[in-house]
């Protein structure tokens, strides 16, 4: 992007450069454009998901036929898996705060290579996309999960080619995301910027880089593999023609569980900004949190076949597995452990960014205890693939990956676009979220330990009363879902404009920019001297720091 020296100081959303309109977004190399381009298809594909899963619900309010037929829900599960995990949880973070942020927060101008960085939107929106095209092509739409388990992916007459090559796609942008981001942190930290002064942001979106550059190769020669089976019937997976099932969810599962991480990690790192700030106090364990993202890197690459357990492995793989299980929960407890330690005797606000963060506390440590749960070989053969897998599962990712993606919109939401959302409406939508969250997949615990079967179009009536209040939960949390957006989005247009640089009193990089930062971040480049939480305000009384903000 060339620009006059005038333009380096016009704001990110009103700089003129060579297209105008909608090319002039579409078409750029600006990271944070970028970012908000990531933002704004995510939050499409999101409604879209999240429509397929409240159908899924309200199918399910009841015993037998309500709304759909049972090929329907097999395929509303399938594209309700697909759409949020490769659409919205796995880039969320890295893709929209991370592009925008990563750059700031260290000191840069922008990321290391601003037209790979264009590119991996543009192979984001294709695959998805392709993705939701799969729903209108003859044959109907794919009905096989989103796992795409063999046999059935490679015998089903639905239309899983195009899921398969959209979400090949989609790893390739995840790919050179993870790239981009690797080289940014490596060579573009402003003077005097060591690795233990980075924000601990930043160390999550590198250890999560990481496992996208390292990990996302396999899923793709894997889907890759599945296609040449269904297309050239090449025994490779499937046992009717000499292959093993058994391989591909070795081969699925080695990407998947560190795709957890990929999910989870960067949430993690938005929890790490906010507590320091919102208890106005230096983070605890600076770089026992920034090893622990690390460690929960390396570990979560080793737990693959805890997925497994019944897929006939031998004893003692089963018993390693399980004990690298409980070891990678140690990391996450360092990263709580800290935390609250962090928020221990703090001014403390309780803005709506330090609620969701406390929000995700509290989900991810459920999800995170209900996993040791699933560790445990002999308990595991009781639950596997029930609905104590579901609510695990979304605990760890929507209350987790989820709560930390909202938390991040509404901590650097006034920075991005200069705008403040009303806070009270906010406040509102996450109690309503967070009571609808609970409601939805609490009783998938109960009926899951049970023996509710998970993936089932009908049930026995002894789940009923189950099954009635994770749909009226769904259509709680969907009303605070309403209330958080439109709050969110209102801000843009009628939101109480915010000039101030720094208006959380924050003491990371990019609150010493702009509202909204200019299009190269920094007047002149940055020198940093001290680390990113060292805060000299920690005597000060909760009530002057209201003040100070008033």
């Amino acid at each position: 992007m060339s620009s006059s020296t005038n333009d380096v100081n016009v704001s990110y959303l009103d700089y003129k450069g060579k297209h105008s309109g909608l090319l002039g977004w579409i078409l750029s190399v600006d990271h944070k454009r970028i970012g908000i381009l990531y933002l704004i298809s995510m939050m499409v594909f999101f409604t879209v998901g999240v429509t397929f899963g409240f159908l899924m619900r309200l199918e399910l309010i009841a015993p037998g036929r309500t709304i759909v037929d049972p090929q329907t829900y097999n395929s509303f599960f399938t594209l309700h898996g697909i759409i949020m995990i490769f659409l919205f949880i796995i880039p969320g973070l890295p893709a929209v705060f991370g592009n925008f942020f990563l750059p700031i927060m260290i000191g840069a101008a922008d990321v290391a290579f601003p037209r790979l960085n264009l590119l991996s939107w543009w192979l984001f929106i294709i695959g998805g996309l392709l993705a939701i095209i799969s729903v209108f092509l003859p044959g109907g739409a794919p009905d096989t999960g989103w796992t795409f388990y063999i046999p059935y992916s490679v015998r089903t007459t639905t239309n899983v080619i195009p899921a398969l090559i959209a979400a090949f796609i989609l790893g390739f942008s995840s790919i050179l995301t993870g790239l981009n981001f690797v080289v940014t942190v490596h060579r573009l930290r402003a003077p005097g910027m060591t690795f233990f002064k980075m924000p601990l942001f930043i160390w999550s979106l590198y250890s999560t880089a990481w496992i996208q550059v390292l990990a996302t190769p396999i899923i793709g020669i894997t889907l890759l593999l599945v296609v040449a089976e269904r297309t050239l019937s090449v025994g490779i997976f499937d046992p009717a023609l000499g292959g093993d099932p058994v391989l591909f969810q070795h081969l699925f599962w080695i990407y998947s569980h560190p795709a957890v991480y990929i999910m989870i990690l960067p949430a993690m790192g938005v929890v790490s900004e906010i507590i320091p700030v919102f208890s106005q106090r230096t983070i605890f364990g600076y770089k026992f949190i920034a090893f622990s993202s690390l460690a929960i890197a390396f570990l979560g690459s080793l737990v693959w076949a805890h997925h497994m357990f019944t897929a006939g492995m031998s004893g003692v793989a089963m018993i390693v597995f399980s004990v690298l299980t409980f070891l990678v929960s140690i990391p996450s407890a360092i990263k709580v452990f800290n935390w609250v330690s962090t928020l221990y005797k703090g001014s403390i606000l309780t803005d709506p960014p330090l609620l969701f963060a406390l929000g995700f506390i509290f989900l991810f440590s459920i999800g995170g205890f209900t996993g040791l749960i699933q560790g445990a070989l002999s308990v595991n053969l009781h639950i596997h693939d029930t609905s104590f897998i579901v609510a695990h599962f979304h605990y760890v990712m929507f209350g987790g990956t989820g709560f930390g993606i909202f938390a991040a919109m509404h901590y650097w939401w006034p920075k991005m676009f200069g705008r403040m959302y009303n806070k009270v409406v906010a406040k509102t939508g996450f109690w309503v979220l967070f009571v609808g969250f609970n409601l939805l997949y609490f009783p998938m615990f109960v009926m899951g330990w049970l023996g509710m079967p998970r993936r089932y179009y009908d049930y026995l009536p002894e789940f009923q009363i189950y099954h009635m209040l994770s749909t009226v939960g769904s259509w709680i949390l969907i009303t605070g879902l309403l209330i958080m957006f439109i709050n969110l989005f209102n801000a843009l247009k009628n939101g109480k404009k915010v000039t101030e640089e720094n208006i959380w009193n924050g003491e990371t990089l990019e609150w010493s920019t702009p509202t909204p930062p200019f299009l190269f971040n920094f007047k002149e480049a940055p020198t940093v001297e001290s680390g990113p939480y060292e805060y000299k305000r920690n005597e000060v009384s909760e009530t002057e720091v209201k003040e100070e903000k008033v």
